[in-house]
């Protein structure tokens, strides 16, 4: 009796993992599109919002953006990296900026215009998810967060291994 018990408790679990993965999967694709239609409405390529979030993301750290960096996260050739940043510098989103430290390295900006036109198409999602986030309790928002760290490290070391494949 106890084997079966196990052995029901386990396809429970598995079942409660597969749901959670589906609601992730659910939530990409509905973020993906949001995305796209702010690409669309602001005449820009899906890796052009992508390269715009890496860069926000290295700013919101305090981590230098190089055209390097920025490639690497994009997983993009030295020209494809240059094609993107030239699109982003001539609608006036990104702006290059020697390194005062290092004059020969090139830094990489977001303009103000930019953060402001994102925060306005995408401020009210981030305000609602916030919001989501607040009918949590501090434990259940560590956990919720712990939960998303992992998948986010699970999903950063398969798509590296792949890359490693190719």
């Amino acid at each position: 009796m106890a084997v079966v018990r196990k052995e029901t408790d386990e396809v429970h679990e598995q079942d409660a993992g597969l749901r959670v993965v589906h609601l992730l999967r659910a939530v990409t694709v509905e973020l993906d599109r949001i995305g796209e239609r702010f690409a669309a409405r602001h005449a820009l390529h899906p890796t052009d919002v992508r390269a715009l979030i890496c860069l926000l993301d290295a700013a919101r750290t305090g981590t230098p953006a190089t055209p390097g960096t920025l490639g690497a996260h994009l997983g993009l050739n030295s020209a494809g990296t240059t094609a993107v940043i030239d699109r982003l510098e001539r609608l006036g989103h990104v702006r290059r900026e020697r390194d005062t430290r290092d004059r020969r390295r090139v830094l990489l900006r977001v303009d103000e215009s930019a953060v402001a036109l994102g925060w306005s198409f995408f401020g009210p999602l981030i305000h609602e998810i916030v919001a989501v986030m607040g009918r949590f309790d501090a434990a259940d928002q560590a956990t919720i967060e712990g939960f998303l760290v992992g998948v986010h490290e699970a999903v950063t070391r398969e798509r590296a291994s792949r890359e490693q494949h190719l």
